[in-house]
């Protein structure tokens, strides 16, 4: 009996580090299959989904074009024109040489102020990973003494954000895991116990990527470097949540228990449940975002929810078999000793203690501040930003579109595209180029770029390329569409705009959608989750309306800090969708350590003195839980992302409220004020404090400090 005490755990420590290398070589093609394009994830109604379609019977070879770019603000002189004429001739066989030029260069267009020249690559649209290297190669070969060379255009631009998302297996998880095992060695003293977690959240990073791999590759997901970037922090995050609630219970449960194996198995019985319910609760609002339009959105939900599953798997198996092999040496060297009952510690006692005393007051005091934040909330700036603006640092394509609309009409890389009836082309060309932001309007004759002659119909449909005077990624190109669209309908309403430009305006739309649906969607699972956990109608009611208020608040002081302390430009409008998600998934997380602890002690000592207890005693271990998942978060700032910088403060922020706030004050004085209502309509709700039976001698579980 005692070799099978630790032959199990010694089977499923042996399960997960065997297992470790097969999937660590699948996971670390992940990457690979990412997708940054915004029109790969447009759903098929899109207007510009539908241009795109019918685009590809004028053009049957699709292209993604690397604008290349040479300035001299002192002027381009014949002997420099004839260099760049032979540096474009080595970028075309550079590119030809690689399998990635279609169709022909452009030659050499001279700006009008003699200032700039500009020339056109075509490349494959599919070159995936191979697409930054071949840029970086093309820009070393364009450089000219005496002049600023640049590869921008989509090519360019798409390069530069594969190049941010290089750090996602790197430097972003080198920043989470340091971060962490930081805090967990402040928190547990101890240099054994903080690597046992780290090791938990590392097994469950390297099997969640690993099958994510597998539903990519299968073409059951579509995955992009932002959502690579999130799904990784949180199974980190979530991993060391879950294993801090294990350890702290069996720590506690070795001071009752002699045996190690009794203590794990009690920790593990009284753990399971509220660990289970917190992956549940994350791994359904998450899988939420499938309701999304958006396919980047709907590919975070399944990924992040593989995550969070694995995290649950790795918190109730590897570590708790870790942890049984080594029993108390693991908290070495503070071993918590059998029969001993430490001091407390003052912190949370002291919370509880004043909250018990002042229940109005705190809930009132705490509201008051919540809802004063909130009131800025509707001011938060979600209007989307230029792509250009979205990756923060140096970047050779948003310089080198900065220079562009300098020189030339800054649409001039990246055409609107109009497809429209034969019959009406032409007025539709007209009223097009009436319409404000407009450059050019050009019919597609299928002939070289400038040829002239008759447009080249197809099915009865004519294309049309309008240039426009503004950045194509900038929010005045997607106003100048939307006033396109709504000008053409006047000429012909079967005229539809596509491009770049339509993608983004088509992704806003989709976003404004996506909350509408996905909101409410979120906080009606999440309900009945809690419902079914806390075997009450009433205690979930009351968590979800602080949560939600909670959010509410973290978006106003987002606003506030992004427009006049962080100077930043605006925001994608998907980061309120997923701020939401995340924010209200991972909030409940804390309030459920809380009132499952509650509801225990609630049996025993009544609702009032039980939620108090509770919050003494989880106290400790929800802090260093709330302090891991936001500092892993504020880890994604590391990759220089304006979306990921952004998303790192909402969720970072927001889980600090919800622990040192929320679940500290908010939640602990409702319940006290409450009664035991708050259970209603379990058998809890109906046991008066009178009637409970006296506390047995203090026996605090020891204080998770």
């Amino acid at each position: 009996m005692s070799r099978l005490r630790w032959l199990l755990p010694a089977l499923i420590l042996l399960v997960w580090l065997a297992g470790a290398g097969p999937l660590s070589i699948l996971g670390g093609k992940l990457s690979g299959l990412q997708e940054n394009d915004v029109a790969a994830f447009l759903p098929d109604s899109a207007e510009s989904t539908r241009v795109q379609e019918l685009q590809s019977q004028f053009q049957p070879t699709e292209s993604i074009p690397a604008l290349l770019l040479w300035e001299n603000l002192d002027g381009i002189d014949r002997a420099t024109l004839g260099e760049i004429g032979a540096r474009l001739e080595a970028a075309t066989r550079i590119a030809d040489d690689a399998g990635a030029l279609v169709g022909q260069a452009s030659p050499p267009i001279p700006s009008e102020d003699g200032q700039a020249v500009q020339a056109f690559l075509p490349l494959r649209p599919d070159l995936g990973d191979d697409l930054l290297p071949l840029v970086e190669k093309l820009r070393a070969t364009i450089e000219i003494d005496g002049t600023n060379s640049f590869v921008t255009g989509p090519a360019g631009i798409f390069a530069d954000f594969s190049a941010a998302f290089e750090g996602i297996d790197g430097l972003l998880l080198l920043a989470a895991f340091g971060v962490v095992l930081v805090i967990l060695l402040i928190v547990y003293r101890s240099p054994i116990l903080p690597f046992l977690v780290i090791a938990t959240a590392g097994l469950a990073l390297t099997a969640a990527n690993a099958i994510a791999y597998l539903l990519a590759d299968g073409g059951v997901i579509t995955v992009n470097g932002q959502s690579q970037g999130i799904a990784s922090i949180l199974v980190v995050g979530a991993a060391t949540d879950y294993g801090l609630l294990l350890v702290s219970r069996y720590r506690e449960e070795l001071r009752r228990h002699e045996s190690k194996y009794v203590a794990m198995r009690v920790a593990l019985h009284r753990s399971w449940e509220p660990i289970v319910a917190s992956g549940a609760t994350v791994i359904l609002g998450v899988l939420c975002l499938l309701l999304s339009d958006l396919g980047s959105n709907r590919g975070l939900g399944p990924i992040s929810a593989v995550s969070v599953a694995f995290a649950v798997l790795a918190a109730l198996s590897f570590l708790p078999a870790a942890l049984t092999l080594l029993g108390r040496a693991a908290f070495w060297p503070f071993r918590p000793r059998y029969g001993v009952e430490p001091a407390h510690g003052r912190g949370w006692p002291r919370v509880a203690a004043f909250v018990g005393r002042r229940p109005r007051q705190v809930l009132a005091g705490s509201v008051v501040v919540l809802l004063g934040a909130a009131l800025f909330a509707p001011t938060f700036q979600a209007e989307g930003i230029p792509v250009s603006q979205a990756i923060q640092g140096e970047s050779n394509g948003v310089d080198g579109q900065e220079a562009l609309g300098r020189h030339f009409d800054a649409g001039t890389g990246s055409p609107t595209v109009v497809i429209t009836p034969e019959k009406t082309w032409r007025a539709v060309a007209e009223r097009a180029a009436q319409t404000d932001d407009v450059a050019a309007v050009v019919p597609f004759t299928g002939g070289p770029a400038g040829a002239g002659g008759e447009p080249k119909v197809v099915d009865g449909r004519v294309l049309l390329d309008v240039t426009l005077k503004v950045a194509p990624d900038s929010t005045a190109a997607v106003d100048a569409v939307q006033n396109l669209r709504t000008t053409l309908d006047g000429a012909d309403p079967a005229a539809i705009v596509g491009g770049e430009t339509a993608s983004n305006l088509d992704a806003r739309e989709s976003g404004a959608r996506d909350l509408r649906v996905i909101v409410p969607s979120v906080l009606i699972v999440i309900t009945i989750v809690l419902a079914l956990l806390l075997r009450s109608l009433v205690a979930p009611l009351l968590l979800i309306a602080t949560v939600v208020l909670s959010v509410g608040a973290t978006v106003g002081v987002a606003a506030l800090l992004f427009e006049n302390v962080f100077g930043f430009p605006g925001s994608d409008p998907a980061i309120l969708l997923i701020g939401f998600v995340f924010l209200v998934a991972l909030g409940i997380d804390y309030n459920i350590f809380l009132m499952t602890r509650a509801r225990e002690e609630s049996a025993r000592h009544g609702t009032k003195d039980g939620v108090l207890r509770a919050l003494a005693v989880t106290g400790g271990v929800i802090t260093s839980a709330g302090m891991v998942l936001a500092a892993t978060f504020a880890a994604l700032s590391v990759l220089p992302l304006l979306f990921l910088a952004q998303i790192a403060f909402l969720v970072g922020f927001g889980v600090l409220l919800d622990t040192f706030v929320v679940r500290s004050l908010v939640v602990p004085a409702a319940v006290v004020l409450i009664g035991d209502t708050v259970w209603w309509p379990s058998s809890l709700s109906r046991r008066s404090t009178a009637r409970h039976r006296a506390p047995e001698p203090e026996r605090v579980p020891a204080s998770t400090r």
